[in-house]
């Protein structure tokens, strides 16, 4: 259990630390506001019931701060949301508008219109398909989770020039672009333990983390990037001037620049 533990640790990426944002030390005062899931469509039928809940058990929260209902009263607020949900790419209405049923999977939480997807795709000809092109260009998606964007922003607006830790849940890579400029802390999680984040913020482990994958400047980006080429992504830079590139990620000190990061970078070239 302490292995699979200290794994946890060791996977949580932390992208931005702005003026020292973190370790939160001490028993501070923390606002953690709700997340808002509004109703969903399912791949297969039916709709999700709209809901507004914690993000975290605030029961565990405690254990390391004092929580708090007003952001006015906190030393720091703590969003934690999740990565862009748009769809699994394949949509039964537009078929029956009379397309081919693919539509664009987007990366970020604003609508997205696939202008700069290619016009032909490289994949199609499925004899249980009317169409040999699966492209998806020209057509738009909404991302289902847009509040978990709105919610950082309110955040940092409510809370003024104290601090917002912001932890975003993916397993892909998303367009930071909107998350970013709200956040003094940003850090990226790959499903683990609301504890094992809690002792990262708090200053009980270092985070130690490099990214396993690039992050994109803007879906422009995304969709100009060769399938068949490693790497080749423009990387989104953030207010400090990192790059959110392959095997990038901070600790305490700075940016992490050990024998991994060499590593990862030659063979990168």
């Amino acid at each position: 259990m302490k292995e699979g533990y200290d794994a946890q640790l060791k996977s949580v990426v932390m992208l931005k630390n702005g003026n020292q944002t973190l370790p939160m030390t001490g028993k501070k005062k923390v606002y953690v506001p709700k997340r808002h899931f509004p109703a969903i469509p399912g791949m297969w039928g039916g709709v999700s019931e709209e809901k507004t809940v914690e993000p975290v058990d605030l029961a565990l929260v405690k254990k390391y701060f004092d929580v708090v209902q007003q952001p006015e009263l906190a030393d720091f607020a703590l969003c934690l949301i999740y990565e862009p949900s748009s769809g699994v790419g394949y949509s039964k209405a537009d078929v029956m508008r009379g397309g081919n049923g693919y539509v664009p999977v987007s990366l970020q939480y604003e609508d997205y219109t696939a202008t700069d997807a290619r016009a032909v795709s490289i994949a199609g000809g499925d004899p249980m398909e009317r169409s040999t092109n699966r492209s998806f260009k020209g057509k738009s998606v909404k991302t289902y989770n847009r509040d978990d964007m709105v919610l950082v922003a309110d955040t940092k607006e409510k809370m003024g020039d104290k601090p917002v830790v912001v932890i975003v849940e993916t397993g892909r890579p998303i367009v930071l672009s909107e998350i970013e400029p709200h956040a003094d802390a940003l850090l990226i999680s790959f499903n683990v333990q609301h504890q094992v984040l809690l002792d990262i913020i708090s200053g009980k482990a270092e985070p130690s983390a490099l990214l396993p994958m690039q992050m994109p400047a803007d879906m422009k980006a995304v969709e100009e990037q060769q399938e068949d080429v490693p790497h080749d992504m423009r990387c989104y830079k953030d207010a400090d001037n990192n790059v959110y590139d392959f095997a990038f990620g901070l600790n305490w000190s700075g940016v992490i620049r050990d024998d991994r990061v060499k590593k990862y970078q030659n063979n990168n070239r």
